[in-house]
């Protein structure tokens, strides 16, 4: 019998069905969520949840088998029973992990157990119990998962296509923490002579530059498991380790060496330098040269050294270096206008890397830079055509070299409202909705983004996220509204993808301190999408993510008496403290966006190194400058930011926008200016 309740949390009233996990007929065991109405609850309390999740996040297995039973006919029941069934996975049966499976068909929760399951069945070697289980994993999202896919059809002696070696080997490759499964993967593939000795080292270089010496060993081991006492020397002390040679006379004590100098480079650049110039680059191979100097290349570009381009022309054959390789050196080239070297450089890349917009970007304005004729200059226009638009800086920049500014794209077709009635209805929403408001933000964030993205191969249909957008901005779900907004392709919808909550608060408190609303909502959303209680693992906290020193100390500076650090959380407190903070930086780095951006991401003191790498003209291009911060996560945050600050510029004016004009110009400081931005650093002092 159902019994219909009223939840009344900040989703508004919403009838709930108490009748059990899933209505009948409306979720099938094939995973079909079909049209379902809202998701099953009772009068069951949100606090037997509440309490089963910290049992879980203690592992107290007792604790969640006695709570169990209180959470039947809760909507949330599905995540109650993964849980318990999580904690003592090792110890059920797969008949038992299966009637699991059955009883919540169509959710996440469902796939992510079968997710864990495949997980340990690879890890045992169970292969029968992993083929049992792998044709109906929908999500195919777990990198070790996908790799043990592989290894089951290799330990039953079937060769891979070749389309499944390329991906087993971008998925070893792209490991960043050892794990079972591409490990066993990419053993069996090279056993079977699918993945040559050449992969396998330069998986070990790649690790050992990354200071990763377990994938390092790990890689190597496949190759040649006597030498591990060799690679742990080499991370011990890789100078130690050169020095006590004299030349090498074998395959893999030359590749032992290469990883030396690479472990050195990324130490100390003088002394990698010098045992190449003094005793390794002529008993090297050409290819394991090219990479040495690679490898030493980037390191000097990514301390933007100004001879980082005379390291990288002893490389011989681009081709040899990989993609992030040949990166640094296209932009090292660009600060020394050596644009032949960009051009060259992007066009050795594998296609992927050369495709997207960022190098297509370059590419262009490299060829741009040569052209001597218009028929030199057709290629690149083609090129910035097929990313111009208004979706993400490179793609604005590309449409301003075409004479284009960034204007608001017409909106979509509205919503009807059988598609919104769809989406408020959604059984995979609806529960992600409810953990949400229930406090359970991370589970709800899952189950929102399986359900959008990955319970159908492709996600959800554009006009069904469109709709999903529209739910989570009428609950103020701005990150979800954001995230789900900007997976359509065919039409934009910039009141989804670009929202303005606590309009009244940002516009005054920005245009009261001389600060443009559009750069302060750009450099917001890219913080914490909105989110008031956004907390970063270093703890940033609200939505412009102030750290708690940073906040008593702009606190100071404009005169803000009794304050404490739970403030941070109050809207309007976090706003006036980051905007203030962000209107210091901007003022002590002469007014530049980018650097203002960049100091706000990643600490002043960064910026006031990056900001004149030297070269031919040590004052650069905005962009440029952006795209040789040496830091990945701040090259990435100053780009989204500039762009963001576009898009909101071109909603709250009306108007075309440049983004080149916001970028302006980075160099050195101007002769005789105090550099005040020194004063930024005391917060962390």
């Amino acid at each position: 019998m159902c019994f219909p309740k009223i939840l009344t949390s900040f989703l508004g009233p919403v009838v709930w069905l108490a009748c059990g996990a899933l209505l009948p007929g409306h979720a099938t065991a094939q995973g079909s969520l079909g049209n379902a109405p809202v998701l099953a609850s009772s009068a069951v309390s949100d606090s037997a949840i509440l309490d089963m999740r910290e049992a879980a996040r203690r592992g107290d297995k007792a604790r969640m088998a006695a709570l169990l039973p209180a959470t039947r006919g809760h909507a949330l029941e599905p995540w109650a029973a993964y849980w318990e069934m999580k904690a003592r996975l090792e110890e059920v049966s797969l008949p038992e992990v299966q009637a699991l499976l059955a009883q919540y068909p169509g959710t996440y929760q469902e796939d992510r157990l079968r997710n864990d399951w495949l997980l340990l069945a690879g890890k045992r070697r169970d292969w029968a119990g992993f083929a049992a289980e792998w044709p109906r994993f929908r999500m195919r999202d777990d990198r070790e998962v996908r790799c043990y896919a592989a290894a089951l059809e290799l330990a039953q002696g079937r060769a891979l296509a070749p389309d499944a070696v390329a991906d087993v080997r971008r998925d070893w490759f792209a490991q960043r923490d050892l794990d079972d499964g591409c490990l066993l993967a990419a053993g069996l593939l090279h056993q079977a002579g699918q993945l040559p000795f050449s992969d396998l080292w330069k998986k070990a270089r790649l690790a050992m530059e990354a200071n990763r010496p377990s994938l390092a060993r790990a890689a190597v081991n496949l190759d040649a498991p006597d030498a591990a006492a060799a690679v742990a020397q080499i991370q011990t002390s890789a100078i130690k380790y050169l020095t006590g040679r004299a030349a090498v006379g074998t395959r893999k004590g030359q590749e032992l060496i290469v990883l030396a100098l690479v472990k050195l480079a990324t130490q100390d650049l003088d002394q990698a330098l010098t045992q190449m110039e003094s005793k390794w680059s002529v008993q090297l191979t050409p290819e394991e040269r090219n990479w040495v100097w690679g490898v030493i290349g980037r390191q000097s570009a990514l301390k933007l050294q100004d001879n980082a381009v005379q390291i990288f022309a002893r490389v011989t054959r681009d081709a040899d270096l990989n993609d992030e390789t040949l990166g640094w050196k296209a932009r090292a080239a660009m600060r020394q206008g050596q644009w032949r070297t960009v051009k060259s450089a992007i066009e050795a890349m594998e296609p992927q890397a050369r495709e997207e917009p960022t190098w297509v970007y370059w590419r262009a304005r490299s060829l741009m830079a040569l052209a001597r004729s218009d028929v030199d200059r057709e290629l690149p226009r083609q090129l910035l055509e097929s990313i111009a638009g208004v979706q993400g800086f490179y793609e604005k920049l590309a449409q301003e070299e075409l004479g284009r500014l960034t204007s608001v794209p017409a909106p979509p077709p509205a919503l009807t409202q059988a598609e919104k009635t769809a989406a408020r209805n959604h059984p995979g929403l609806n529960r992600a909705l409810l953990a949400i408001s229930i406090g359970l933000r991370s589970e709800g964030v899952r189950e929102w983004n399986y359900t959008t993205n990955l319970h159908t191969p492709g996600g959800m249909p554009e006009r069904e996220l469109q709709a999903a957008a529209d739910l989570a901005c009428q609950h103020q779900l701005w990150d979800r509204c954001i995230n789900t907004s900007e997976r359509t392709r065919s039409f934009l919808d910039y009141g989804q993808r670009f929202p303005m909550p606590f309009r009244d608060a940002v516009v005054n408190q920005s245009r009261s301190i001389g600060l443009d609303p559009a750069y302060v909502y750009g450099l917001i959303r890219q913080e914490s999408r909105f989110i008031i209680a956004a907390r970063s693992g270093v703890g940033a906290s609200g939505l412009m993510q102030v750290m708690p020193a940073t906040a008593r100390w702009t606190a100071r500076k404009i005169g803000m008496t009794g304050f404490t650090p739970d403030q941070i959380y109050q809207q309007d407190t976090n706003i006036l403290l980051g905007t203030n903070y962000l209107k210091l930086a901007l003022d002590d780095f002469q007014s530049s966006l980018p650097m203002a951006a960049a100091a706000y991401n990643a600490g002043p003191g960064r910026p006031r190194v990056w900001r004149a790498p030297g070269g031919l003209n040590p004052t650069l291009e905005g962009a440029l400058w952006a795209e040789n911060i040496p830091f990945s996560e701040t090259r990435d945050y100053v780009k989204k930011v500039l762009s963001n600050t576009v898009d909101y510029a071109a909603i709250l004016t009306g108007r075309p926008q440049s983004l080149k004009a916001r970028l302006g110009t980075v160099g050195p400081l101007p002769t005789g200016a105090v550099d005040l931005s020194t004063e930024l650093d005391r917060p962390s002092n």
